[in-house]
């Protein structure tokens, strides 16, 4: 599996897919077990889990014991108020079986005003900045689904990474992420892609999605070609060091192997070729989300 340092911090490295924690949630102990090792195996060194993620960090944390010092362990929380966030970190820890992680997240910042709360005076950030201090973890990091939050968080001055949903759809479709790019660039910090493989906003039902652990319109094993090119697409955006998959199972092993065979940039028939893909696109872009929504 091929591996990019950190741009602010180059003596780690990261393999350019992570493992999400959703893979593992609601699944038997013995089958995560399993998934943990077979990643570990093809050079996955990457692990994000949140508490928000069902059970998964009861499932990652006897899974991953056994590789605990090989591995990128990065955790959430979704608390914006210091002391919850505190708790939460430290209920983590425990349910990981770790003593540390080496990336602790602001979970999920979805407006300017959010990120404010979590900055405030007895806010979230205090607790994560104490952490680092205290070898709790070594990088601190946001994940957000606004922009605008995200652009905050990078002006701050704070963070070592920013994670967003970095997709061909949401780039040339909606401009969604445009302005954080050059940004995150110019702080030197670490970029993560969410939703490397999405390709919009749900076309069915909740019921009738074709894939339970997807949340929006997905590149599946149905069509690998295309997500091949999307994967490689986000992996090639300025200061992206890695993508986190989807949590399909299915589809996380399919990212594994793409990414293994090859993460070149896209030529330029190749771009191409993902331009009339989505010259009609079925669903429209998945961000910016109308707030109201």
């Amino acid at each position: 599996m091929h591996q990019r340092p950190l741009p602010n911090h180059p003596g780690i490295q990261l393999s350019v897919v992570g493992f999400g924690g959703v893979v593992l949630s609601n699944r038997p102990q013995s089958e995560c077990d399993a998934d943990v090792a077979w990643a570990v195996d093809r050079g996955i060194n990457y692990f994000d889990v949140a508490p928000q993620y069902a059970n998964a960090q009861e499932l990652m944390g006897p899974a991953l014991a056994p590789y605990r010092d090989q591995v990128f362990l990065a955790c959430k929380t979704l608390e914006r108020r210091a002391d919850a966030a505190a708790a939460e970190l430290d209920d983590s820890l425990r349910k990981l079986k770790t003593d540390r992680f080496d990336l602790y997240q602001l979970h999920s910042l979805k407006s300017v005003a959010d990120f404010e709360e979590a900055a405030a005076d007895g806010g979230a950030l205090h607790t994560v900045l104490e952490a680092r201090a205290a070898g709790k973890t070594r990088l601190i990091g946001v994940s957000c689904h606004d922009e605008d939050a995200a652009l905050a968080a990078v002006a701050s001055g704070h963070f070592d990474s920013v994670m967003l949903p970095i997709n061909y759809a949401n780039l040339n479709h909606s401009t969604f992420g445009t302005r954080l790019l050059p940004a995150a660039q110019a702080a030197n910090l670490t970029l993560i892609s969410l939703k490397a493989l999405a390709k919009g906003k749900l076309t069915t039902t909740w019921e009738d999605r074709k894939h339970a652990k997807c949340w929006y319109d997905v590149c599946g094993p149905d069509e690998p070609e295309l997500a091949h090119l999307q994967l490689r697409y986000a992996l090639n955006q300025p200061g992206v060091v890695a993508a986190l998959p989807p949590g399909q199972p299915e589809i996380y092993k399919m990212a594994v192997a793409h990414a293994a065979a090859d993460i070149s940039p896209l030529s330029d028939q190749e771009h191409a070729r993902l331009a009339a893909a989505y010259a009609r696109p079925a669903s429209a872009p998945l961000f910016p989300q109308d707030p109201t929504g």
